[in-house]
Order: C-alpha cells, then sequence, then structure tokens
C-alpha cells in the first residue's frame, strides 16, 4: 500500500474506528513521497507520467513567469504530453483566458513546446542555459534536476503511530468530525513529527533526482484575461499521429490537440493528503484518485465534500478544533470546513503577475481571505525554496503559517529563484 493510498483512507475517514483503521496502515508503509509523488494506478505504472510538484512565480524584473515541473521518472516520455495550464483573470477563483504551454519530447531527449500561438521551440533543451523559441518569448530546459521538494518520512510516521493509540483510548471526535486531543497529546505529536528516530529531523528525500520541465515565458503573452494568474499542470497521452518530430519544421506549426489527460496537479498535498473517497477497498480508493485525475476544470467542485472531512482531521492536531484558517467553529459543523474545502478544490496556484516579490506561500488567497498575515503586494506562487508543505499543514491545523511542522523547513540543494533553470544540478 502506498502513502497516498493512506492519505486517501485518512481523508475519507466518517468515523472513530474508521480513522483508526486509516491510520493503523500507515505502520506498514515503506518508501518515499513527494507532495504529489506515487499516484493512480495509471500513473503509477507510468512514472514519465508522474508529476512530482509544480513551482510558478513572478521574475525579479517583472517581465517573466517561471514555470517549473518535476516528473518522478529519470526521462521524459514521448507517448506523452506536459502541459502548463496558465489561466488569467481579475479576480481570485474566475478566470476568463486560458493560455496552454504544451511540451513533448522524442527518444531522444529533444523537446518540443509551444508558448499557447506565440512561441515554439524545437531541439535539445538539456543544457542548463535552456533553449529559447524563436519569437524570443520564452526559454525552456528539459533535463535532470534535483528535486526541491523535502519531507520527514519518520517523524510522520511516528506522529500517526501515536495519534492511533491516543484514538484507541476513545479521545472525543466533536459534530464536525474533528478529534479532540487536549494539550499534552498536541504538544507530544507536534514533537513527534519534528524529529526522527528521536533525534534531529532528517530528510528522507535528499539527493532525490528526478526530470525537470522549466519554462520562463513573457507575462504578457499570458495576461489576456487579467493581471491575476492561475497555473495548473496536466500530463496527456499523446494521439500517436502527434509524437514529436524527428526534424526541426522551418515555421511554427499549429499547437496540438490535447489527448486524454490522465494526471493533474497543482498546490502540493491536495490529492494526497486531502482528497479521499468513503473507507471502503483499495479499488475504491484508486478509482477516486483516477477520477481526480481526469475529471475536466467544470468538475472539480466534485471533490470538495471529500477536502472538507480530511480538513477536520487537521483542524484538530494542535488540540483546537476551530482554529484551522477559514474555519467556522460557530455555524452548524456540517459547514464548518466548507469554505476552505470550496477553494482548495480549486486546485490552482495563484500568482499575482504585477509583483514582483515572491516570499509567501498562498499569499494571493491569504490576501483575499482577510487573513491578519497575508503579504499584501506578493506574487505568491510557489518557488522552489518555499517551504510550502509545513507553511500549508500549519494553516490547516493553527490556522497560521508557521507553528506545525515536520521539523525541516529547506532542501539539501539550494535553489535559485532567479538564475535559469532555478532548480539546482542533481
Amino acid at each position: 500500500m502506498s502513502l497516498h493510498r493512506f492519505w486517501h483512507r485518512l481523508g475519507c475517514c466518517r468515523s472513530r474506528p474508521a480513522l483508526v483503521m486509516a491510520m493503523v496502515a500507515l505502520s506498514t508503509l515503506q518508501g518515499v513521497f513527494a507532495s504529489d509523488h506515487l499516484d493512480s494506478p495509471t500513473v503509477i505504472a507510468d512514472p514519465a507520467a508522474d508529476i512530482g510538484d509544480i513551482f510558478a512565480w513572478t521574475s525579479s524584473d517583472g517581465r517573466q513567469l517561471n514555470l517549473a515541473m518535476d516528473i518522478v521518472a529519470h526521462r521524459f516520455s514521448d507517448r506523452l504530453q506536459y502541459v502548463f495550464h496558465v489561466d488569467s483573470g481579475e479576480r481570485l477563483g474566475e478566470t476568463t483566458a486560458s493560455t496552454p504551454i504544451v511540451c513533448r519530447v522524442d527518444p531522444t531527449s529533444r523537446v518540443e513546446c509551444w508558448a499557447g500561438t506565440a512561441d515554439y521551440v524545437h531541439g535539445d533543451a538539456t543544457s542548463a542555459v535552456g533553449l529559447e523559441g524563436r519569437n524570443r518569448r520564452f526559454r525552456v530546459f528539459a533535463g535532470l534536476r534535483d528535486d526541491p521538494f523535502f519531507n520527514n518520512v519518520k517523524g510522520t510516521r511516528a506522529m500517526y503511530e501515536q495519534a492511533v493509540t491516543e484514538l484507541k483510548n476513545a479521545r472525543a471526535v466533536d459534530g464536525a468530525g474533528c478529534p479532540q486531543f487536549d494539550e499534552s497529546t498536541a504538544g507530544s505529536l507536534l514533537y513527534a513529527w519534528r524529529h526522527t528516530d528521536g533525534g534531529p529531523a532528517t530528510n528522507f528525500l535528499a539527493g532525490w533526482q528526478s526530470s525537470a520541465l522549466v519554462i520562463s515565458i513573457d507575462l504578457d503573452v499570458l495576461r489576456a484575461g487579467g493581471d491575476l494568474l492561475a497555473v495548473w499542470a496536466a500530463v496527456h497521452k499523446a494521439p500517436r499521429e502527434q509524437r514529436p518530430r524527428t526534424e526541426s519544421a522551418v515555421n511554427i506549426p499549429a499547437i496540438p490537440s490535447l489527448g486524454e489527460q490522465i494526471e493533474r496537479t497543482a498546490r502540493p498535498l491536495i490529492k494526497n493528503a486531502l482528497v479521499g473517497g468513503p473507507l471502503t477497498s483499495d479499488a475504491e480508493n484508486d478509482r477516486r484518485k483516477e477520477a481526480y485525475n481526469r475529471v475536466g476544470r467544470t468538475g472539480w467542485r466534485q471533490f470538495t465534500p471529500d477536502i472538507q472531512r480530511t480538513l477536520a482531521f487537521y483542524d484538530g492536531l494542535d488540540g483546537n478544533c476551530g482554529s484551522q484558517w477559514l474555519a467556522h467553529a460557530r455555524v452548524q459543523p456540517s459547514k464548518r470546513y466548507e469554505r476552505l474545502a470550496q477553494l482548495l478544490a480549486d486546485d490552482r496556484i495563484w500568482v499575482n503577475s504585477k509583483s514582483r516579490v515572491c516570499t509567501q506561500f498562498l499569499a494571493v488567497e491569504l490576501a483575499a481571505s482577510g487573513a491578519p498575515f497575508a503579504s499584501t503586494g506578493d506574487c505568491g506562487g510557489r518557488t522552489p525554496n518555499y517551504d510550502a508543505s509545513n507553511m500549508f499543514r500549519s494553516l490547516l491545523i493553527n490556522g497560521w503559517m508557521s507553528g506545525f511542522d515536520d521539523g525541516l523547513h529547506r532542501d539539501d540543494k539550494v535553489h535559485s529563484p532567479t538564475e535559469f533553470p532555478f532548480l539546482a544540478a542533481p
């Protein structure tokens, strides 16, 4: 059983016995995980289709949007299309235009990429300087890089094993599904999460390498709908007749139609830590993950109830139900986590393209919600150096950007938010 299947089980638990069963499953897990590594059966069968993470942020000169997608496999597949979707609008949650950036890679690792209809590139993009588009509107790198994600796997396992014991001791769960841990228990859980085998936290993913697709693209190519950009990534099966061409075309060819979508991701941990179906068979959990990967934009809302149920669990880990970001402790229990679940079901990374400063994960969403700690005027997005997972976990647990984490706050490699191709060399 993969850790991501465990997350599915955890997210769907409606009762204490079910939650205990889900947590017990964690003790059998082996291996490593990142925020979206290992996925549905379709993606697990083909690691070249498995997106680990995506990153999106503005350049310091305010001219480009920087994008990075890492793939679990060490090579891209010529049977697949790798796509960044960049939607644009004037308000959070509302976009009116979209620019697809579509790439495919041939067996010799030569890439072919389209920046919407604005530019095109074809050739060897494995050099660190990348390959510039014919109209000089974007630059592309495709090759092996260090994976920026980091995680204290053993500390996470220890925390959940301890939570199993507390739940077995008949700890209460409130009407919204939030476990009511006392202060001592919450402190003990946090201690376990921040350590590895009783010592300092260590990164189980140190040195992890992955294929990376990195793009720097002119912002004016992307802002047809407005200055707020919403980024998500997908992998599609390439129609046979659209396999990468072996020779460069003289003119810019038409952007290809997309094949069947089999994978998608944006914010870290959404699919693997928050989405899940009822606690039934592994086959049912696989079905939900397959549905999440394949559904089009108009169908994303269907996962709101799944996310809502899992948010209740995270809210209780600090011993204070109702402290989660956007949680409404005084409304009827069924509505407490609805607002945040709806926001997260629209799984896109939001970037304020008017800003040249990118320091805070979820800055756009936090500012729109009126959070007192929002970094106003920040681009938000996600750079490779953000401690995004811990920031996100804290928001889900205590409603702040820090305070509940796994003890790790940076990768073992230093990544550059300004120097292309941004991700550290492997």
